[in-house]
């Protein structure tokens, strides 16, 4: 049990973290330099994590047996009126940290295929299917369209192409959301566990036993 917890919180505390330098790496490419100079490209952990986010709710999971782990780190800052393509730059930069989640996934699907070739401990398998679930349900996560999560951010511009004054709204919606940290917890907790209940576990689930092919 006490490897178990330790497995889980170095695999999420390595998964935000690229998660993270993801998003600060995107906005440096796009133009803006802040996530670099607030130090925010580096693999250090200290640097990222959130009391909240990183530590106390995973803990809590964990501890109180709810079945699955997510977290946050702090959010990497960035000045949108620097980005180079302004319309669609937000975007680009909230879809990188999800990218990254998932790809860290399917390396690890790809090192579990190759497990028997290249001589890795059966136990490492073990490792490997956590940290992919993980970060196939971190990047689930992320992805729902409410704020602050990156999910809002890719939304808004495909919102805009259907309707201006639907995007303007949704701006004002996630403005409001983004200002109050709690009351955007409190819908994301409302959402997750009220709304689509189990579902997004099990669609993590899922994903990862078909790219395994159990």
């Amino acid at each position: 049990m006490e490897t178990d917890f330790i497995v889980l919180i170095i695999a999420l505390i390595v998964s935000v973290v690229l998660h993270e330098m993801a998003h600060g790496y995107a906005a440096d490419r796009l133009g803006d330099p802040t996530a670099r100079m607030a130090g925010r490209l580096s693999p250090n952990p200290i640097v990222h994590l959130d009391l909240l986010g990183s530590v106390i709710i995973p803990g809590l999971l964990i501890f109180s047996g709810a079945g699955f782990l997510f977290g946050w780190a702090k959010p990497v800052p960035y000045n949108p009126y620097n980005l180079t393509d302004q319309k669609w730059g937000e975007a680009k930069i909230a879809a990188a940290g999800p990218a990254a989640n998932i790809a860290l996934a399917f390396i690890f699907i790809g090192l579990m295929y190759a497990a028997p070739f290249i001589g890795l401990p059966s136990e490492f398998l073990s490792i490997a299917f956590t940290i992919v679930v993980l970060n196939f349900f971190l990047a689930f996560f992320n992805l729902l369209p409410l704020p602050p999560l990156d999910g809002s951010k890719i939304i808004q511009p495909i919102i805009g192409l259907f309707s201006i004054n639907a995007m303007w709204q949704y701006q004002r919606f996630r403005t409001i959301l983004e200002q109050n940290v709690f009351m955007a917890f409190l819908l994301i907790i409302f959402v997750v566990f009220y709304v689509i209940g189990g579902t997004l576990y099990q669609l993590t689930i899922a994903v990862t036993q078909f790219l395994l092919g159990f």
